[in-house]
């Protein structure tokens, strides 16, 4: 590409970065909102409310963590402290796979079925008045 056709293409670039830059921030502010305010009033960070989130909106079911953590934007070794975190709470429960020792299963409990309905209203509240 030779240096017009470069200069021609900056404003494309500009505006693609002035667009990622906004997107980014307007994220950032939700999600610490929405941190600050889960666990203010319900002792569950953001992610650990979309872990049970995940959790409770499965009709059956357990799934294993590695699946868990390919749906959500977490890596798996963050997926892996955060369930740690719910766990020591009792809001989930973990158990090996029987036919893979390298499988967990995870579980979402009643107290965790009980801390997300109450934190939902929450979450709704916030990106109602966020989003809308």
């Amino acid at each position: 590409m030779q240096w017009h056709d470069k200069m021609r293409a900056m404003p494309r670039q500009t505006e693609l970065v002035d667009r990622w830059r906004t997107l980014t921030l307007r994220y950032n502010e939700i999600a610490c909102r929405l941190d600050r305010e889960l666990d203010t009033a319900h002792g569950v960070s953001m992610n650990e409310f979309e872990t049970l989130d995940r959790l409770a909106a499965l009709e059956c079911g357990v799934p294993r963590m590695q699946d868990l953590a390919g749906e959500m934007y977490l890596s798996q070794s963050a997926l892996s402290r955060t369930v740690a975190r719910l766990e020591r709470a009792g809001l989930v429960e973990r158990a090996l796979c029987e036919s893979d020792r390298r499988g967990v299963f995870v579980r979402i409990t009643d107290a965790g079925r009980a801390v997300h309905r109450a934190a939902d209203d929450t979450r709704l509240a916030i990106l109602a008045e966020l989003l809308d």
